[in-house]
């Protein structure tokens, strides 16, 4: 953090007395939200998935398994997924920015995100229209309308002011190179 406010001084002091400098800048700002690599702050949705914890042997149906009631990773992509479509500009779960590079993975009991460990519940934060995001995650029939049907805990909030924090992984490229 230190490195990156002498950075920012830095960046300040050279395109103090240049506007193509600080056109420039204001650019590199840009790229940076749009790329997750700083804190961003708006208004949008939480989303909180939980296992439910309470099914048991006797409230599960004969044709019924322990699975359906807990979250899954390919469920907490799938409402990230839905978010995406519905316009968030930002998404986190459970304080993991999610960028484009970001895996969400099964790891026994728990899930990966960004390599890192993050257990139940589940808290996916997504900065857009709340009204759009909410009702896109609400229809009939949707994923977590079925989540919710499976026995999932789930909740879906509105809010004017969600914080999403920046991504702290490494992005890695072994492939991809300049095309000039």
């Amino acid at each position: 953090q230190k490195a990156e406010e002498t950075l920012e001084n830095e960046r300040k002091k050279a395109t103090e007395n240049n506007s193509e400098s600080a056109e420039m800048e204001q650019s590199l700002k840009q790229d940076n939200i749009l790329l997750g690599l700083t804190e961003v702050k708006g208004k949008g949705v939480t989303v909180t998935l939980d296992d439910n914890r309470t099914a048991s042997s006797d409230t599960i149906g004969t044709f019924d398994s322990i699975e359906n009631y807990l979250v899954h990773d390919g469920d907490i992509l799938h409402i990230v997924n839905e978010l995406k479509n519905a316009g968030a500009e930002a998404i986190c779960v459970n304080d993991q920015r999610v960028v484009q590079t970001s895996g969400i993975t099964c790891d026994g009991n728990v899930v990966r995100i960004n390599g890192e460990k993050v257990g139940a519940p589940y808290i996916i934060k997504a900065i857009g229209f709340p009204e759009r995001l909410e009702s896109s995650l609400n229809r009939p029939e949707g994923y977590l309308a079925l989540l919710k049907r499976d026995g999932v805990l789930t909740e879906v909030k509105k809010s004017n002011n969600i914080t999403i924090g920046k991504f702290g992984g490494v992005f890695k490229t072994d492939f991809i190179k300049n095309a000039k």
